[in-house]
C-alpha cells in the first residue's frame, strides 16, 4: 500500500476526492467548536442528535454526504485522542477498509495529533489490511491501494514519526507474511533465500551457512535439533552497516524452528499446527531488516539466525542423549520439545565475535511466558538494567509492550546434570526464567537481553495468524541507539563484508510522500 502524510484542514478534507473519509473526532472537540465546515457541521449535528459518541471505537457511517467529495464517510471516535485510543479506534474498521471499491482512503485528524497518534494510525490501518494470500488459491488482494493521512499543517512536527512508522509496518507485514507461512513454504532454505532478497539493499550483506559451515564451528546444539529432519539447516547471517566500522553493532538473534513436532518428545496433536510460528523470532529479524533498508539509520547491525526443523525422524536426538555446544558446554537432553534453547544457545556463543554492544534474542520460547503474561507483553529477562529499561521504554513507544522478569541466580539450580554440565530443562516451575537462565550461560558479559515471544508471536482461534511483533519494539530500540553504541575493540571481526553507504533506493513495497494542501 501507498502511505502519504498530507496536510488538510477540515475544508481541504472534505474537498479530498476518494472512496472512504475516516474523520477521527477526539472527546477534547466537545469542549470547544467543531468548526464551520462541511465536516464540523455535520460531527456537531450527529453529537447534538445523540447519533454519534466521541468514546474510543465508536463509529457513524454515512454516504454520498453533501458538499464532501468521498463518496463514503465514517466519523470515527477517539477518545482522548492518544496513540493507544488512536489505534484501537482504527482496529475496528478492517471490513470498511477492505470493502471492495475502496481503491483510495483519507483518515482525516480533526483534532492536533501528536506524533505518537499519527504513528498509531498508520500501525493500526497497516495492520487492519494485512490479508495472507501466499496459498490461497482462490485470494483476491484487498481493492485499498492508497491510504493518505491528512493532519493539521504542522506536518513537519510528525513527519519523523510518520516514516518511521511506515518502515516498521514494512518490516512487521514481512514478519506476519513468513510466519504465517506453512512449514513447507518456509523452510529453512526458504528463509534464507529471504533474507538474501532483503540484504540487496544498501549498506546490507548475507551470508549463509550450510551443514558443512555449521559443523566447522562446532555447533553441537544446533546440529542436534537438525539432525530428525530431511530439510538441511541454514545458518543466516545479515549485516545492516550504517555506521562507521569503529562503532560496535547490536546483535539480534532469532529462533527459526521452522516446524517444531516436539522430536521424540512429540507435542499433542491438537493445535500443532500452530507450529509453524515457531520460527516468530526469526521473522522478526527479517522484518527488522526489512525496516532497515527504508530507514537507513547511523547504526550498525548483525542479525543471525539459526533456521531448522525439530522432527521425530529415526536419527533424531533422544530424551538422555547429551551434546556439545560450540562454547565446550555438555548438555544433557532431558526433553527434546525445549530445542529452541538449544539452536539460540550455540548462535548467542557465536555473537561474541562481533564485540557487540548489546545483544538480544527473540524466541518463541515456553508456554510458561504463556501463562504468565498472556498474549499482551512478551517477557523481557536481562542481564543489563539500562538494556532492559531501554527495551522497555521502547515498547511502550512502540504500543508492542514487554514486562521484565527475574533472572535470579537460584533459578539455575534446577538445570543441573548428573551426566552433563547442565541439563536442557529444570521441570515446571518458572519454566521462562528457567529457560532464560540457560540462556545465560552461553552469553558472557555482553549485555544481553532475551525476549519471549511465545505469547505475542501469533494468535490463535478465529483471528489466527503472526501478528509481526516484536518488530516495533525492536525498530524503536535501534533507533534509539543512534549515537550510543560504544567504539568497538580493534580486535573485532566481523564475516561480512561492508557495502557502500549508499542513498536508500525506493521501496518496492510502500512508497511515502509528503506534501501540503489548503
Amino acid at each position: 500500500m501507498n502511505f502519504e502524510l498530507k496536510a488538510l484542514t477540515a475544508a481541504a478534507a472534505a474537498r479530498e476526492k476518494c472512496d472512504l473519509l475516516l474523520v477521527l473526532v477526539s472527546e477534547q472537540a466537545a469542549s470547544g467548536t467543531f468548526g464551520s465546515d462541511a465536516i464540523g457541521a455535520m460531527v456537531a449535528h450527529a453529537v447534538k442528535q445523540g447519533d454519534f459518541a466521541l468514546t474510543c471505537g465508536k463509529q457513524l457511517p454515512l454516504y454520498q454526504v453533501p458538499a464532501i467529495a468521498a463518496r463514503r464517510v465514517v466519523l470515527l471516535g477517539t477518545g482522548a485522542g492518544s496513540a493507544r485510543d488512536v489505534r484501537n479506534a482504527l482496529a475496528g474498521c478492517g471490513a470498511v477498509l477492505k470493502t471492495d471499491g475502496i481503491a483510495k482512503a483519507v483518515v482525516s485528524f480533526a483534532f492536533d495529533a501528536d506524533a505518537q497518534a499519527v504513528a498509531a494510525a498508520v500501525q493500526a490501518v497497516a495492520d487492519a489490511t494485512y490479508l495472507y494470500t501466499h496459498t490461497k488459491s482462490q485470494a483476491k488482494p484487498i481493492a485499498l491501494t492508497k491510504l493518505v493521512l491528512g493532519v493539521s499543517s504542522k506536518t513537519a512536527a510528525v513527519t519523523a514519526a510518520f516514516n518511521t512508522a511506515v518502515a516498521q509496518q514494512e518490516g512487521v507485514n514481512t514478519a506476519r507474511e513468513w510466519a504465517n507461512r506453512p512449514a513447507n513454504h518456509a523452510t529453512p532454505t526458504l528463509l534464507a533465500n529471504a533474507a538474501k532478497s532483503i540484504a540487496k539493499a544498501a549498506r546490507m550483506s548475507c551470508k549463509i551457512h550450510g551443514p558443512a559451515e555449521v559443523a566447522k564451528l562446532g555447533m553441537g546444539a544446533f546440529m542436534a535439533v537438525a539432525q530428525g529432519s530431511r530439510e538441511p539447516l541454514r545458518f543466516i547471517e545479515l549485516h545492516y552497516n550504517g555506521a562507521a566500522k569503529s562503532v560496535a553493532p547490536i546483535v539480534l538473534v532469532g529462533k527459526g524452528i521452522t516446524f517444531d513436532t516436539g522430536g521424540i518428545s512429540l507435542k499433542p496433536a491438537a493445535e500443532m499446527d500452530e507450529m509453524k510460528f515457531d520460527m516468530g523470532g526469526a521473522a522478526s529479524v527479517l522484518g527488522v531488516f526489512q525496516a532497515l533498508a527504508r530507514l537507513q539509520p547511523a547504526i550498525n547491525v548483525v542479525g543471525l539466525i539459526p533456521a531448522c526443523e525439530n522432527m521425530p525422524d529415526g536419527a533424531a536426538i533422544k530424551p538422555g542423549d547429551v551434546v556439545t555446544s560450540m562454547s565446550g558446554q555438555t548438555i544433557e537432553i532431558l526433553n527434546t520439545d525445549a530445542e529452541g534453547r538449544l539452536v539460540l544457545c550455540d548462535v548467542l556463543h557465536y555473537a561474541a565475535r562481533f564485540k557487540p554492544s548489546a545483544l538480544v534474542d527473540m524466541a518463541t520460547l515456553t508456554g510458561a511466558c504463556v501463562i504468565a503474561l498472556g498474549g499482551l507483553r512478551s517477557g523481557l529477562f536481562s542481564t543489563s538494567d539500562e538494556l532492559a529499561a531501554a527495551l522497555q521504554t521502547a515498547g511502550d513507544a512502540a504500543l508492542d509492550p514487554c514486562w521484565r522478569m527475574p533472572l535470579d541466580e537460584e533459578y539455575a539450580d534446577g538445570l543441573k546434570s548428573n551426566f552433563a554440565d547442565m541439563g536442557n530443562v529444570a521441570g515446571r516451575a518458572a519454566g521462562a526464567v528457567t529457560a532464560a537462565k540457560f540462556l545465560q550461560k552461553f552469553v558472557g558479559d555482553i549485555p544481553w537481553a532475551h525476549l519471549d515471544i511465545a505469547g505475542t508471536a501469533w494468535k490463535s482461534g478465529a483471528a489466527k495468524g503472526a501478528t509481526g511483533r516484536p518488530v516495533g519494539l525492536l525498530v524503536q530500540y535501534l533507533l534509539g541507539q543512534q549515537g550510543k553504541a560504544a567504539p568497538a575493540p580493534a580486535t573485532a571481526k566481523t564475516s561480512a563484508s561492508r557495502k557502500s553507504a549508499a542513498k536508500p533506493a525506493a521501496s518496492r513495497r510502500t512508497r511515502v510522500t509528503a506534501k501540503a494542501s489548503a
